[in-house]
């Protein structure tokens, strides 16, 4: 029970700044799990069976609101997918203690990138069809690695590459929850489900907030957040890469 209560807060705090903020989810549910000394492979796992909730919610209201290029969801999920599901097979066929500073440390850059954007905004480019794919695959593939990222990478490569940032924040929240369920079936088929009871925490937290992501994103001022998410990833990443090195 103590565990299960401890989950369901870290889901419910990380789904409040995802609300604010429209991504870090992952990236925060995922550091907070290995600070808690989850094992890589089960950390994301979790997360991407939480997610599963979380992003199909999130699609649907995207889908609603016409926010969605259904043409950019059909060169990104394919890609986004098959990344996705070779990410999870990888990091659930490797050793725990091996992966743990690797995946701090992506999730340390994953943090430093978030303050990066919170004060240089990505201008608008050319738009280039052809890397969508690549963009997909790649955030597919770490995600899965590093339980977290999609929204970071995906989202922001997309939308400094020109597209439309209304329909490239629905398209790729759509997506996700495609990305998501492969990820999540992956790492059930190799890990077990005993392993992942923790997401019941998890998803309680995040749809108990859930329903105050709007209330906090008119109100919550998104420089300071982003700043401050930031810096907690990367202050609780440090302590797992420093043994490495």
């Amino acid at each position: 029970m103590e565990e299960f209560l401890i989950f369901a807060g870290i889901g419910f705090l990380a789904q409040l700044v995802d609300g604010a903020l429209g991504m870090a989810f992952g990236v925060l549910s995922t550091t907070s799990l290995l600070a808690f000394g989850v094992p890589p492979a089960t950390a994301s796992a979790v997360t991407h069976v939480t997610e599963i909730f979380t992003t199909a919610a999130s699609g649907a209201s995207h889908v609603f609101h016409r926010n969605v290029n259904w043409r950019l969801v059909a060169r990104l999920a394919p890609a986004g997918m098959v990344g996705g599901a070779i990410g999870a097979f990888v990091l659930s066929h490797v050793d725990a203690k091996m992966m743990q500073p690797v995946v701090s440390a992506y999730l340390m850059m994953i943090g430093l990138y978030i303050v990066f954007k919170a004060f240089r905004p990505l201008w608008p480019r050319e738009v280039q069809d052809w890397l969508v794919p690549w963009i997909g695959g790649g955030g597919g593939l770490l995600d899965a690695m590093g339980g977290g990222g999609w929204g970071p990478i995906v989202t922001s490569s997309l939308i400094g590459r020109g597209h439309a940032p209304r329909h490239v924040i629905g398209s790729t929240n759509l997506t996700e929850f495609l990305v998501t369920i492969v990820i999540s079936a992956t790492f059930i088929l190799t890990l077990g489900w005993s392993e992942l009871r923790s997401a019941a925490g998890l998803i309680l937290g995040g749809v108990l907030a859930a329903p105050l992501g709007g209330f906090l994103v008119s109100r919550l001022p998104t420089r300071p957040l982003m700043v401050g998410v930031g810096l907690i990833i990367v202050a609780t990443s440090i302590p797992r890469i420093l043994p490495a090195l």
